[in-house]
């Protein structure tokens, strides 16, 4: 898609319902709850008089939470770099909604530090969380895990848990930290001192962007943003305690990487539809890395398959799905795509790819680089974008028909605007009423209602 086109899209606010994926699209949705609507699309984004998010004929949102402002807990601010989150059931129809915060040593509002919920002292990301009621007012604001560092997503648990990473492998002694970073941790969002601040060393210690639980047999999948060739791996973590509930993944257990025999490198891939048998998970040398980044570890003469920019994961039906945001040749790729979903079904070993936009495609999102996704309401899927220019919320329905489902209405391009970065952490309250999305800069959290059935 053209620059002119897509700068078309960002100022009407156009529908692009009707641009249809093709290959193996069906499949994305294979087992997922809800069902298609009629006609893909909300309609049009009208203009926000208000200047903060652009919204269909009959949405609204809500601003639930702003860097900058008083935790309600009295802890400090609400930090910076919104990024990943999840929504919880609580008691009372409350919802508990559990929100990363991606500060690195750069970042401008640290998460407080707070007695039992610290890792290191020195780190400025983690999570807050937000109570709210049935009517969706928040209660209470406050944090829930502090001194990580890079937070930047993750993914639910069967047990009503967040599993939240960090995107950075930096050791004790680097960037002032007093702790080695790169861990998983889990966060109670109904009780965040019941979880503490306590790293799952045993599910590795690397770049970590999302994760995803199967609910059968307790597996986690776990994805690797690597911000430098050679990239991220897949990986697959085996509990020694699968299914076993809140603090279960201290017990440890394996991890191993995806092997696709005769595919080092996952961007070479460029149909639709194609698929792979006997996929292999391949031990991890050293889940630690104690001297050498896992992705850079010896896994044998058969070597291991590598992707860029892997990014969003979730689990849908009987399988695994997980987003290479995009890849380019030019940073050391194998080709170069605007982004991918793949879907791995455990039980028969398989993997395929469902979509791939650009720009060797027909494939396009009306945007750039897929990033956050989940599944949404009507059985398809919602997707952050995470590119240039104007950022959205696109929908795709299961039919395959993208649509803009919210749009930053600050215009970079104009002088004197604010400049508003990505959409990140989108996720649906429990009774699948109300979306919530964050800004990822300047830090803001809204709540949207409207007909999505």
């Amino acid at each position: 898609m053209s620059a002119t086109r897509r700068q078309l899209l960002s100022r009407t606010g156009a529908s692009v319902a009707g641009i249809a994926f093709t290959g193996a699209l069906s499949e994305l949705f294979a087992g997922t709850a809800g069902a298609a609507p009629r006609t893909a699309g909300c309609g049009p984004l009208l203009p926000d008089p208000d200047g903060l998010l652009d919204l269909p004929a009959g949405f609204r949102y809500k601003v639930l939470s702003r860097q900058g402002d008083p935790l309600r807990s009295g802890e400090g601010l609400v930090p910076s770099n919104h990024d990943g989150m999840g929504a919880f059931a609580g008691r009372r129809g409350r919802v508990h909604l559990v929100r990363n915060h991606e500060n690195r040593v750069t970042g401008k509002i640290p998460v407080p530090t707070v007695p039992g919920l610290t890792y290191d002292p020195e780190g400025k990301g983690g999570c807050t969380v937000l109570e709210l009621d049935g009517r969706g007012e928040v209660l209470g604001e406050r944090v829930a895990i502090a001194g990580t560092a890079v937070n930047c997503a993750g993914g639910p648990t069967p047990w009503n848990t967040w599993l939240t990473c960090e995107e950075t492998e930096d050791r004790a002694g680097t960037n002032g930290y007093a702790k080695d970073h790169g861990f998983i941790f889990e966060v109670d969002g109904a009780d965040p001192h019941r979880t503490g601040a306590v790293p799952l060393t045993a599910m590795g210690r690397f770049q970590h962007e999302a994760i995803a639980v199967d609910p059968a047999s307790g597996i986690v999948y776990e994805t690797e943003d690597a911000f430098e060739h050679p990239f991220g791996l897949f990986y697959r973590f085996l509990p020694e305690r699968p299914l076993g509930g809140t603090g279960s993944l201290r017990a440890g257990g394996a991890l191993e990487a995806m092997r696709v025999p005769g595919v080092p490198d996952l961007s070479v891939v460029q149909e639709t539809g194609t698929r792979f048998e006997g996929v292999e998970w391949v031990p991890v040398p050293d889940h630690l890395a104690t001297s050498t980044p896992i992705r850079h570890q010896d896994f044998g003469p058969r070597g291991i398959t590598h992707a860029q920019k892997l990014e969003g994961c979730y689990w849908g039906g009987r399988a695994v799905y997980f987003v290479s945001s995009f890849a380019r040749a030019a940073d050391g790729s194998a080709a170069t795509h605007f982004g991918q979903v793949w879907k791995y079904e455990p039980h028969r070993r398989r993997l395929t790819l469902v979509v791939v936009f650009g720009p060797a495609t027909d494939v396009r999102l009306p945007g750039e680089s897929p990033d956050n996704i989940c599944l949404a309401p009507t059985g398809g899927l919602m997707v952050c974008e995470d590119g240039e220019g104007a950022q959205h919320v696109f929908g795709v329905s299961a039919k395959g028909e993208v649509y803009a489902v919210a749009r930053g209405a600050q215009d970079i391009g104009t002088p004197g605007a604010p400049a508003w970065g990505e959409f990140a952490g989108v996720t649906f309250s429990p009774d699948r009423g109300t979306m919530y999305v964050n800004c990822y800069t300047p830090g803001t959290t809204f709540a949207v209602r409207g007909p999505w059935r």
